[in-house]
């Protein structure tokens, strides 16, 4: 993977600008995310609910999925934000289906997962971290 730096700032303020556009009329529970890709690229995603619940997507996994269907296919790092109704108040960690769908398009050792409340306080993870003794593609 070529060398990206990462301006976790920036990243942060992209999930954080973004919050506002989640879709969470269920829970309540607003969640934005901005992954960078190893092309440089920075891509947003929310949360967007359904009345039929399992019809949902999570934020990490639409700002994924708007990735790929740009044509990349590297993840570099993500930031995630979110909070009851919209206020971020703590560290908001990914669930377990989109720690594997990271996996998918990562090195484990060198992703970097952001849990932000601000661009000045947020707490840090590699993937690796967060999802030790993965299955991943090299698997199959």
């Amino acid at each position: 993977m070529k060398n990206i730096e990462i301006d976790k700032a920036a990243l942060i303020r992209a999930a954080i600008d973004n919050l506002p556009n989640s879709y969470a009329p269920y829970s309540s529970f607003n969640v934005s995310a901005a992954v960078l890709m190893n092309s440089g690229k920075i891509y947003t995603g929310v949360n967007v609910e359904n009345a039929s619940y399992p019809a949902g997507i999570c934020a990490e996994r639409n700002a994924i999925s708007h990735a790929i269907g740009c044509g990349e296919k590297r993840i570099v790092a993500i930031a995630i934000v979110g909070g009851a109704n919209g206020e971020i108040q703590d560290y908001c960690p990914p669930c377990g289906i989109c720690r594997q769908v990271m996996r998918e398009f990562c090195d484990p050792e060198e992703m970097i997962v952001i849990m932000a409340k601000s661009p000045e306080d947020y707490k840090e993870m590699t993937l690796e971290e967060l999802l030790p003794e993965s299955f991943g593609p090299e698997n199959l």
